[in-house]
């Protein structure tokens, strides 16, 4: 009976007896449109799965964004489990600041972590992150990024990287895999075959990995065999080309030479499976994206998905439509079947791995003020004082009574360009007993008559936006108002909660702090260094200097 899974008893999944056949048993019963349903990760926004518009079908996976409490994702996902012939998991992104689960306690983000400068840290508040999001039901993170900070500019990798320096990158992304594994959460190492190079953006386009192969095998090569030795379970492909692999190695020139990794068995099932090693599952980044959308019809891509390696396919808008175009490449010729059952089997020891098998959709008990404790810390720890003229900090209501602020507000993907989400620091600032003079975005800058000039900014990353910058000429509304520094005449200070690359815009810049993160936890952190009350403790992963002399600042 255990014939088609006695594959899984090494690592990453390592599989018993009953486990084996607790998944020969599920398999068994499946037809072909049953498989091609547990194909997708259907992602869901909101603290309601609406169950109804699936109809018959039963996905494999349900990814969770701005989910309900507690108790509506434990009732939804009992409620799930009760009705599917295959048990499923809750998936997300455990990324930290404003992705932080819902309730749970506010989460540092990934180089947040590095700028803690703690890998034993980083595996303990990953520990705890992943028993906070269990409660939820959460039990696979698509973390941590094993992404290269290295193409400054670049908007999609922002704060989700550990940093550019490939052995901090190492050490924190291998403590994140053992915390979150260790706690009981699989780990998902992306974008692979690796991101930082390319400024542009794969929700845009489908980008490219520059590196020959001997220097992509030195760094990230290197890094997810380290990742598979450390035994994570999953790994995400990503709209990513590597030519040089497909050149030097596959022999493979021309427009297929930059095939994406979510669309090309080459670096899937030739590198990644083949030289790699890997066992585990392997799911692909999400659909929607134009990296990969921008390539093929929607009934075309979600069966070269699958052909190109992929067990998971992450994102359906339609998913009756996309079971559909599955079943007929089966049934044509153009999807072996025996590729859709290698990707079923592979999920359900996946699943069975998580102890699903045993009905372990849901954690034990946890010591949730340790938890807390483990979180913050690194938090507490993260802030980064770049830059500090003689005699600028503290900044006190007794030295600087009158604060002019400028700041967009929070920039998060999901929320309109056009309408950041609000910064809560103009609130703390007065709460501390500072007046606060707040600028109008699109207008002059007018700082006289106070004490203080305070840029701040919040744009962790910015999906679909483009490239970050200052943006003096938005801020200001004026070409010429653009050009004004006032740092020449007064104290200045620039703060970034989020990108930590704003000083190259701003070399003069009396001050300038990296805190990561815009969630407000951390928020509250950065006031009270700047006001004395803490230490800045932060080392930064990235050259906030972005490669000039910082004689220069």
């Amino acid at each position: 009976m255990t014939q088609y899974f006695t594959e899984f008893s090494s690592a990453p999944f390592h599989l018993d007896g009953e486990a084996q056949a607790w998944a020969q048993e599920k398999f068994a019963a499946l037809d072909t449109r049953a498989k091609a349903a547990l194909v997708f990760n259907v992602m869901t926004v909101g603290p309601t799965i609406d169950l109804a518009s699936l109809g018959d079908l039963q996905p494999g996976f349900f990814t969770r964004m701005s989910g309900g409490s507690v108790e509506q994702e434990r009732s939804q996902l009992e409620e799930i489990n009760s009705r599917f012939t295959v048990p499923v998991i809750f998936s997300t992104d455990l990324e930290g600041s404003t992705t932080t689960p819902a309730g749970a306690t506010p989460s540092p983000v990934p180089m947040a972590l590095a700028a803690a400068n703690d890998p034993d840290a980083t595996e303990k508040a990953a520990g705890a992150m992943a028993r906070e999001a269990a409660e939820l039901g959460l039990r696979w993170s698509f973390t941590p990024a094993i992404d290269l900070n290295v193409a400054f500019r670049s908007s999609i990798v922002g704060t989700r990287s550990y940093g550019s320096d490939l052995e901090k990158v190492r050490a924190h992304a291998l403590a994140m895999l053992k915390g979150l594994q260790n706690a009981g959460t699989a780990a998902t190492v992306k974008h692979w075959p690796g991101e930082g190079y390319d400024e542009r953006d794969q929700h845009l386009v489908t980008t490219v990995n520059p590196l020959s192969f001997a220097d992509w095998e030195a760094q990230f090569g290197s890094l997810y065999r380290s990742a598979i030795e450390a035994g994570v379970m999953a790994v995400m492909p990503a709209h990513i080309a590597l030519p040089s692999y497909m050149r030097e190695v596959e022999g493979v020139e021309g427009p297929d030479a930059f095939l994406p990794a979510t669309l090309n068995a080459r670096l899937n099932e030739n590198l990644l499976r083949g030289r790699l090693g890997f066992k585990g599952i392997i799911v692909s980044d999400a659909t929607a994206m134009a990296g990969i959308a921008g390539l093929l019809p929607r009934d075309e891509l979600v069966v070269a998905v699958l052909n190109a390696g992929c067990d998971v396919i992450l994102d359906s808008k339609a998913l009756a439509a996309d079971v559909d175009a599955i079943a007929r490449a089966v049934d044509d010729g153009r999807l072996p079947l025996a590729r859709l059952d290698e990707a079923i089997r592979r999920q359900l020891a996946f699943k069975a791995a998580l102890g699903l098998h045993r009905g372990k959709s849901l954690p034990a008990p946890r010591d949730v003020q340790a938890d807390q404790r483990a979180i913050t810390a690194i938090l507490e720890r993260a802030p980064t004082l770049v830059k500090a003229a003689e005699g600028l900090l503290p900044v006190t209501p007794a030295r600087y009574q009158r604060i002019y602020l400028v700041t967009r507000g929070v920039g998060f993907p999901p929320a309109s360009p056009t309408r950041p989400l609000p910064l809560r620091f103009a609130e703390m600032l007065r709460t501390a007993g500072f007046d606060v003079v707040e600028h109008e975005w699109g207008t002059p800058v007018t700082p006289d008559g106070c004490d203080l000039l305070l840029y701040v900014y919040a744009e962790e990353c910015l999906l679909t936006r483009g490239t970050i910058t200052n943006d003096w000429g938005a801020m200001t509304g004026q070409f010429q108002a653009a050009m004004k520094r006032h740092w020449t005449t007064m104290p200045t200070l620039m703060i970034s909660f989020g990108w930590p690359y704003h000083l190259y815009e701003a070399n003069k810049v009396h001050g300038y702090i990296n805190a990561y993160m815009a969630h407000p936890a951390m928020q509250k952190i950065v006031l009270e260094a700047m006001m004395g009350e803490r230490p800045f403790e932060g080392v930064s992963p990235v050259d906030a200097f972005c490669g000039l002399d910082p004689a220069y600042f």
